[in-house]
């Protein structure tokens, strides 16, 4: 992901939140912790990746999806902008 270093930076924190949580839900199941608590710290660890996710999809659509032809103009690739949505749905 090139570009904008504060949009990296904030993926780069969502990511390592995520990180983190993930490790909380690993301890927890290593400790017995009741299913429900179990779960809904997985579903905060899903709603972060995602997050982080859509963050990269948004700030880096142009380079992910663009192609640059010799003249300097450039398409967008609708079928490649709807595969990345749809790997995060």
């Amino acid at each position: 992901m090139v570009g904008d270093q504060e949009a990296i930076s904030a993926v780069l924190n969502r990511l390592r939140r995520a990180q983190g949580q993930l490790a909380g839900v690993i301890s927890m199941i290593e400790q017995g912790r009741d299913c429900k608590d179990v779960v809904t710290q997985l579903a905060a660890v899903s709603r972060a990746l995602d997050r982080a996710g859509f963050k990269i999809v948004a700030t880096g659509l142009r380079e992910c999806v663009t192609t640059e032809h010799p003249d300097g103009s450039e398409t967008l690739d609708v079928a490649q902008l709807e595969k990345l949505f749809l790997a995060l749905a």
